[in-house]
């Protein structure tokens, strides 16, 4: 058993097994965020939401369903690196297709097994999220030391977004999606509902967009901070008035910037399947998939264009927004799910049903 270790920022390490790629003479420096989904760990890893991270899975066994080529939900996986107390070697599943340390050796990310996944877990919840560092045990401390004080950047969408457009034909609504780093199945929840989807740069031009001759726009998730891409607001403040909007998670906390609401990062943020959201107008609950460590703050809605929809039961944070004169609503979650409940699916049809009207 080959070991490597997390050093966090607040000086601890953990020694366990290197069950990811071989990292003998490198690092890997990254913000140590936790996940308390049981299953789908192929579409967390692969989700472009987690770029720069380390995640920690709090599930005590991971790997062990196996991979398959269709469960990815983007072509290359932008983490840093995995956490786990246990990596199972081979997947049982009849849809494996090969084993989770095979993925992330071929992948090139870093993880590490043997950890105590719970206890680590509520530091990061007493402490907030940080940064940590993946390195072989012979790394010295001192140079580790050194590379817990440099920035993790701020260019994450940048890096994950796709650099042209990509035009996925379907019969139905011309839907354009600005891509922040989008998941495949937001992708797929429109195909399905035979949309004819373009998907464009992150910092694609007013101009770029309307020569696609949208019916509706959707804006999609994304990592980072919202505020590290301010040249869009005033392209969403335009397309609004324009046409149907529907943003989800990273698309909802720049709706919200758009509209004169205000974001903040969370302590720790919410990364799991089980999240249970409140539809204020519906007043009902539905549980919920979500990945994001930033919200949009509660007192900046009031003197906004927007109006709270949703809230999440847990931690009673801003779920759902939508404008108060145009047809442009967003969520905080990922209604597409996957991995996690499929409760909201709904809010697709919704979307359409705006454009329609």
């Amino acid at each position: 058993m080959k070991q490597i270790k997390l050093v966090l920022e607040t000086g601890e390490e953990y020694l366990g097994e290197s069950v990811g790629a071989d990292i003998d003479n490198i690092f890997s420096l990254g913000e140590l965020v936790f996940n308390t989904s049981m299953t789908g760990y192929q579409e967390i890893l692969s989700d472009p939401s987690y770029c720069d991270q380390i995640i920690v899975m709090t599930y005590p066994l991971i790997g062990n369903y196996g991979v398959n080529k269709d469960d990815f939900e983007s072509l290359a996986p932008a983490l840093k690196g995995m956490v786990m107390r246990e990596c199972a070697e081979e997947g049982s599943n009849w849809r494996n297709e090969y084993s989770l340390r095979e993925l992330l050796k071929r992948f090139k990310i870093p993880a590490i097994a043997g950890i105590d996944t719970r206890e680590l877990t509520k530091k990061i919840r007493d402490r907030g999220v940080m940064k940590a560092v993946l390195a072989p045990v012979s790394y010295p401390k001192h140079n580790i030391e050194l590379v817990l004080t440099r920035s993790l950047g701020t260019d994450q969408i940048q890096r994950v977004s796709t650099k042209s457009p990509i035009h996925f034909p379907g019969e139905g609504k011309r839907i354009v999606m600005m891509d922040f780093g989008y998941k495949k199945n937001i992708l797929s929840s429109l195909l399905r509902r035979n949309c004819d989807v373009v998907v464009v740069p992150w910092n694609s031009s007013v101009e770029v967009i309307e020569s696609f001759r949208p019916q509706g726009l959707l804006l999609s998730n994304g990592p980072g901070n919202p505020k590290d891409v301010p040249e869009v607001l005033p392209t969403i403040r335009t397309l609004q008035k324009k046409y149907p909007m529907f943003s989800i998670c990273m698309g909802h906390q720049l709706f919200a910037l758009a509209n004169g609401a205000e974001t903040e990062k969370m302590k720790f943020g919410n990364r799991g399947g089980n999240h249970p959201v409140k539809d204020l107008k519906l007043g009902k609950v539905f549980m919920s998939s979500q990945n994001h460590g930033y919200a949009v703050t509660e007192a900046s809605v009031k003197t906004s264009e927007l109006e709270v929809t949703q809230i999440n039961i847990n931690d009673k944070s801003i779920e759902g927004l939508r404008h108060k004169t145009l047809p442009a609503f967003s969520v905080q979650y990922h209604p597409e799910a996957s991995p996690g409940p499929e409760d909201t699916a709904w809010l697709f049809d919704d979307f359409l049903n705006s454009i329609r009207n």
